[in-house]
């Protein structure tokens, strides 16, 4: 099923195929324990996060009951409700009710958060209210040990099962399993419906008379569809949700109702039968439970406008320079490990295009990036155990006072946050904003936020070329420009908003909901789980993308093989010889100044060479301009291909790591790469655009490729211009 611009809700025009297993659909409000209630049920490991906004696809998996056999679960987005104004919420409306061609499922489970039931309990109205077979699955009960709702009020209430269920551990899944399985056999409908203004149901018969007939059902069912359809109409409505006919029948229902507000009259109608049943749901009735003690302390500075801006830099401060410390004993044992390997393929190898592939290309190449693996699995670590502590949701908010000066929705820092992990993702996460608009402009800025692909590069770089010096005393430099350079993508991030958002891509500002969780202990187990799941998607990659991308670069490196004459001297391309070239003795392993030749005269080198002229002003020799070709494929190859062009995998004496044969890089008795080369390479890479999937990934969600295009040619001119600016003014100041 796809969903996005231009999407329409389409009834199906032949009649469904039945499934092959009964489907049991998981809805519910963001940040209320579903995804943790989908693993438990089918025993997947999806990603669960501590703040709104994790789940922007409909997942599926399978649970086997002892009566029935299997059955297909399907975890559809987080949602507020079942108006269909944003992507979430059109794809939880298609699953549940059968939209688009897909099958009807056979079961709901509503989950509710019973801390937050009033408001929890408006999405399972409308799942009753839509005459759905409905199983309530009451999640985190424990939470409220001083006035929690009683289970068997509610149900006598609702007039469908109520299971008490604890997601994060299991606990009330037996009982949610027997639930499922008695409702597949016998179906039961909720009993409780709102009383609505009798102007309302006048509007709502007129509306139904343009539905279509494939939607048609009961008179309850049909009144529930068009008061959505209602519902789902607003003056500057970009998601064409609705088939034209039943839209133009809800716009002359709003005409004709004017002044009424027909949304007001809709929530007020189900919000009164909730709030009504409240004194029977609870010993003591609060609708606005109010947070821990605790959570309120630690908010009064995690949220405030200055202490909390510095309590977050502080703490990335800390993460980033443990990323240095704690991963560099690995980050040396991996080293070693493949300068071993690499020995051993040549002694195994006789000489020749077999033995150099395997040691310079897939040793030498691939690993110089899982070198970054410790550091990578380090950050993953630290991210999951803030984004289930429930900070992460703080930082969200804090951001939201800046993004809305930028014309940007607060909403947008959720999928910007997830951009630290990879780009791809986080476009996908924008689905939970409501407005294309918003949407495509934050499509726009996510690749500037610095992703995990980018850390080996900022490792490599500043490791190298910036000694591990502190500043005042105490102040770690390494840890120090880390953070500057995440501040830094931070910083572009909102300011490249600040000027699309009134040019590119105008609009005007909407107010931000966001729900902020309860602060919680992580649960270290789930998210050493995740951190090894995305460590081996990691590994993946390695082993897949960068594998054939480091190949094909090494075969640009390598060949064409040098022609010698009688007396070993290298010919260039014309054939002519170059008797002032370095060259090796017959039978001799080639000399550093020979392999550089080489390197320099292959198919890489010569284009490499051909593109020096354009990024000779940013202070990057062909050698850096070879690995940012490569980098297109996956930034992580720039790694590999710097590997492959300084011979990082050769086995002769002076075999060393790609960090240390950069440092002793000489140009006229002179360091080549210093600090300042490296400063505009960083600002560079924190810039451009060089991730083809980031490209793909618009390209699907736009369904065009006018927006990638435009994507990759402002952050190129960006990358170019201010890095131009970094090095010819550093220049300018002596530091060259």
């Amino acid at each position: 099923m796809t969903t996005g611009e231009g999407a329409t809700l389409v009834a199906p025009e032949s009649p469904h195929v039945a499934p092959i297993e009964p489907i049991v659909v998981l809805v519910g409000n963001p940040n209320v324990g579903k995804t943790s209630v989908y693993n438990q049920l089918t025993g997947e490991r999806a990603h669960i996060g501590n703040y709104p906004g994790i789940t922007v696809e409909q997942r599926s998996g399978r649970l086997t009951l002892p009566e029935q056999g299997g059955v297909t679960v399907v975890d559809l987005p987080g949602t507020y409700s079942l108006s269909a104004r944003s992507a979430e919420e059109q794809i939880a409306l298609d699953a549940l009710l059968g939209f688009g061609g897909l099958p009807h499922p056979q079961v709901v489970v509503a989950v509710v958060d019973a801390g937050q039931l009033s408001r929890n309990l408006y999405l399972t109205l409308q799942l009753i209210e839509l005459g759905l077979n409905v199983v309530v699955a009451l999640n985190m009960l424990d939470e409220v040990p001083q006035n929690p709702p009683s289970p068997s009020a509610l149900a006598s209430f609702l007039g469908v099962p109520v299971v008490v269920t604890d997601g994060r551990r299991g606990g009330g899944m037996v009982e949610l399993k027997r639930a499922i399985a008695r409702a597949l056999v016998e179906p039961r409908r909720g009993h409780v419906l709102p009383s609505y203004p009798p102007e309302l149901v006048a509007d709502a018969e007129r509306v139904a008379a343009a539905l279509p007939d494939a939607w048609r059902a009961t008179k309850e069912r049909d009144r529930a569809l068009s008061l959505w359809a209602l519902s789902s109409i607003e003056p500057d409505d970009e998601l064409a949700h609705i088939p034209l006919p039943l839209r133009v029948r809800c716009a002359e229902v709003h005409a004709e109702a004017a002044p009424r507000d027909l949304d007001r009259e809709l929530i007020a109608s189900r919000y009164a039968v909730i709030d009504g049943a409240l004194e029977r749901l609870y010993a003591k009735v609060d609708r606005h439970p109010p947070k821990r003690a605790s959570s309120e302390r630690v908010d009064k500075i995690l949220l405030h406008p200055v202490w909390g801006f510095a309590a977050f830099l502080g703490l990335m401060v800390v993460v980033f320079q443990a990323l240095f410390s704690w991963s560099d004993p690995a980050i040396g044992l991996i080293e070693d490990g493949a300068r071993l390997v690499s020995g051993l393929l040549t002694q195994a190898l006789p000489a020749g295009i077999l033995r150099d592939l395997l040691v310079q290309g897939v040793v030498g190449g691939v690993g110089n990036v899982i070198v970054f693996l410790p550091q990578i699995l380090l950050l993953f670590l630290m991210i999951g155990l803030l984004e289930d502590s429930g900070y992460m949701a703080r930082v969200a908010f804090l951001m939201d006072r800046v993004l809305r000066t930028l014309g940007l929705h607060g909403r947008a820092f959720v999928p910007m946050l997830s951009g630290f992990a990879c780009a791809v993702p986080a476009i996908l996460a924008t689905r939970t904003m409501e407005r294309q608009r918003d949407r495509l402009l934050t499509m726009l800025v996510i690749p500037l936020m610095t992703c995990s692909a980018r850390l080996p590069v900022y490792t490599l770089i500043i490791a190298t070329l910036f000694p591990p010096s502190h500043l005042f005393g105490w102040l770690p430099v390494q840890g120090l420009l880390m953070v500057a350079m995440y501040v830094f993508a931070i910083v572009t991030t909102l300011l490249t908003a600040l000027v699309l958002g009134r040019t590119a891509v105008k609009g005007r500002r909407v107010p931000l909901v966001l729900e902020l969780p309860p602060y919680r202990l992580p649960s270290l187990k789930l998210t050493l789980r995740s951190m090894l799941e995305r460590g081996q998607v990691f590994l993946k990659e390695a082993g897949t993308v960068i594998l054939a991308c480091t190949i094909a670069l090494w075969a640009l490196l390598a060949f064409p093989r040098p022609d010698t004459s009688a007396t070993g001297s290298p010919r260039d391309s014309s054939g002519e010889a170059r008797p002032n070239a370095p060259h090796a003795p017959h039978g001799e392993a080639p000399s550093a100044l020979e392999a550089e030749e080489r390197i320099r005269q292959s198919y890489g080198g010569r284009l490499g060479r051909a593109i020096e002229p354009i990024f000779a002003p940013l202070g990057f020799d062909w050698k850096i301009d070879v690995g940012i070709i490569g980098a297109f494929a996956a930034r992580e190859v720039f790694i590999s291909t710097l590997g492959l062009v300084y011979g990082v995998g050769d086995t002769d004496d002076e075999a060393l790591p790609l960090r240390e044969k950069l440092k002793q890089e000489t140009v006229g008795g002179k360091p080549r790469y210093t600090p300042l080369v490296g400063l505009s390479l960083l600002v560079f890479f924190a810039l451009s655009c060089q991730c083809m999937s980031t490209l793909a990934v618009v390209r699907r969600e736009t369904r065009t490729w006018r927006w990638p295009a435009f994507l990759f040619a402002y952050m190129t001119f960006l990358a170019y211009t201010l890095s131009f600016l970094v090095y010819q003014g550093g220049r300018l100041l002596g530091f060259g």
